[in-house]
This record gives C-alpha cells, sequence and structure tokens, in this order.
C-alpha cells in the first residue's frame, strides 16, 4: 500500500516543478528582507486561535479559495468596489468564508515588524494556514514566498473554480486536474476537512436525500440540527469530523464509516476498491504519512499561478488595492 501511495505522491510533484514561477519562490525570501516577518505572522495566527480555535480552519480556507481563483494572489480578499465585484461574495465564499479580520491584523503587525510594507498579502494567507496546521496539531513544512497580489478579483472564476461540496469524484478530479493538481493531492488536501465546520446548507441534501453512501444514524443526528426546508437553519453548523480542532486522521476514518458530512468529502470513498479508497484507507491509519504528504500537497497549492518579479503589487492593505 506504502509503495502505491508513494507512486502517487511522486506524479503529484510534477506539476509544481513544471510550474515557471516555482523556482521564483522560496523558503528564505524575508530572511533579509525582513527576518521578523515569519515569527510575526506565527504570533498572531496562535493569539487568534487560542480566543477562537474555530479561526485555524477559516484561515487554512482562505488560502485554499484564494488559491483555486487565478491563481494564489490574495485575489480572495479584495473588498468589492464600484469597478469590481470581488470574491467575497461568491456562492463558495458568501457567509462562510471567514478570518478577514486576523489576516488585517497580522498585516498590521507584520507591517510594523518590517518597518514598511514588504511582506504580501497572498503570503501571509500561505503562512498563516501553515501556522494554523501547526498550531493545532499538524506537522510544520516549509512555506515558499515571494509571491506578490494581484489588483483585481474574480467573483466568475470564483463561482467557476472553486469545487462545490456536491461534486462526485470525477467532477473533483477534473476540477483539480485543471489546477495542475493530482488525485493525490486531491485526498490529501480534503484531509484539511480534518479542521472546521460546514453549514446546513451545504450537506442538507445529503442527509435528507441520500441513503446508499450515508450511515443512517450519522445522518438522522445531522437531522436533528439540519431542518430539511430550505432557508430554515441554513448557518448551523456540523463538524467536518469528531476532532474539529485538531490535525489527525479522523476525517478519514469517519470516510469508512460513511460519515463524510460533504458529499464531495465521501466521494473519496466508495467501497469500490478504487486509487481514492486505497489512499483514503492508507492515510487512516498512517498519520505521519498525512502529516508528510499533506505538507508536499501544500505546497504544490501554493505554486499555482503565483505572481512573481514586477507582476502585481505588494497591497499595504490587504481589502484594497494600492493608491497611485
Amino acid at each position: 500500500m506504502a509503495s502505491v501511495v508513494k507512486s502517487f505522491t511522486l506524479f503529484a510533484l510534477i506539476p509544481a516543478i513544471f510550474f515557471p514561477a516555482f523556482a521564483q519562490l522560496t523558503s528564505d525570501f524575508y530572511d533579509s528582507i525582513c527576518p521578523q516577518a515569519l515569527s510575526t505572522i506565527q504570533a498572531t495566527v496562535e493569539a487568534a486561535i487560542i480566543q477562537e480555535p474555530r479561526m485555524g480552519a477559516s484561515l487554512v480556507r482562505l488560502h485554499f479559495h484564494d488559491c483555486f481563483v487565478n491563481g494564489c494572489d490574495g485575489s480572495i480578499l479584495l473588498d468589492d468596489t464600484p469597478a469590481m465585484t470581488g470574491e467575497k461574495t461568491a456562492k463558495p465564499n458568501k457567509n462562510s468564508a471567514r478570518g478577514f479580520d486576523v489576516v488585517d491584523q497580522i498585516k498590521s503587525a507584520v507591517n510594523d515588524a518590517c518597518l514598511g510594507n514588504v511582506v504580501s498579502c497572498a503570503d501571509i494567507l500561505a503562512v498563516a494556514a501553515r501556522d494554523s496546521i501547526v498550531a493545532l496539531g499538524g506537522a510544520s513544512y516549509d512555506v515558499l514566498l515571494g509571491r506578490r497580489d494581484a489588483t483585481d478579483a474574480s467573483l466568475a472564476a470564483a463561482n467557476a473554480n472553486i469545487p462545490a461540496p456536491t461534486l462526485d469524484l470525477a467532477g473533483l478530479v477534473s476540477n483539480f486536474q485543471s489546477q495542475g493538481l493530482s488525485l493525490s493531492d486531491l485526498v490529501v488536501l480534503s484531509g484539511a476537512h480534518t479542521l472546521g465546520f460546514a453549514r446546513c446548507v451545504s450537506f442538507r441534501n445529503r442527509i435528507y436525500n441520500e441513503t446508499a453512501d450515508i450511515n443512517s444514524d450519522f445522518a438522522a443526528s445531522l437531522q436533528a440540527q439540519c431542518p430539511p426546508d430550505a432557508g430554515d437553519g441554513d448557518d448551523v453548523l456540523a463538524s467536518l469530523d469528531d476532532t474539529p480542532f485538531v490535525v489527525d486522521t479522523d476525517y478519514y476514518q469517519g470516510l469508512l464509516q460513511n460519515q463524510g458530512l460533504l458529499h464531495s468529502d465521501q466521494q473519496l470513498f466508495q467501497g469500490d476498491g478504487s486509487d481514492s479508497d486505497n489512499l483514503v484507507q492508507f492515510y487512516s491509519q498512517s498519520p505521519t504519512d498525512f502529516w508528510s504528504d499533506f505538507g508536499t500537497a501544500m505546497i504544490n497549492m501554493g505554486n499555482l499561478s503565483p505572481l512573481t518579479g514586477d507582476d502585481g503589487e505588494i497591497r499595504e492593505n490587504c481589502r484594497v488595492v494600492n493608491q497611485d
């Protein structure tokens, strides 16, 4: 089994290696520009999670939803303007994406520590995601840095490119392949659902209308929280696994019991002996391999079309583009 998984991991690395911008991102990008940058981000993230443990999952999710829309460029952070409707009100983000105030706090603290505006908002998202994982019990990994920030955002691209919780396995694979990510990346990055919660509106259809791939007791427990009628209790939250504030492999163990909260989660394990099934089974039993491969997959995702060099800008305020 391990050899199968490692072969997937090898292929997962290929898209990142061939992205032209890969060589322009480095783990030591801020070492000379601002040695205090990463420790400042870490301290602010840890303080936010102590205040509200759920914030860790929210910061990880911001990085995901940023990278899947025209690359990891901080576009998700931009507020709407009279000339542009940004990504915050896209269907996958509206009433769901959160943590923007924490990013504001990080940006302010980093600008103070660096005596100027030298750390991009896109890099803050990447580092904050890693620091959230570590703060909640996961393994660290080297974040590659040097991204610059977009000067626009796309509501249409956010609606089109962020994978929906209703997708089946073929749709998920196609979505990730369109980003240059593999099946292995899909399964291991989905393991980020070891943290956090989902809204009733995201799983209502699964618990009331599906029977074949959902544990009946699990469905009943969720029905007690999430009413059947659309608009009623849409914002009621349920945890994505049994330990929503701890990075572990309970997410995968739940899939083996047909207790995936979202349709897209359970699609990763269908009991048919597929490659996806094998990966879920492997990670359910191998936390160390999950942590290692998750770091690799996060690096792969973080390399999606970054702006580097003279492209984009480094925003003074993550919510708005710089004024000329």
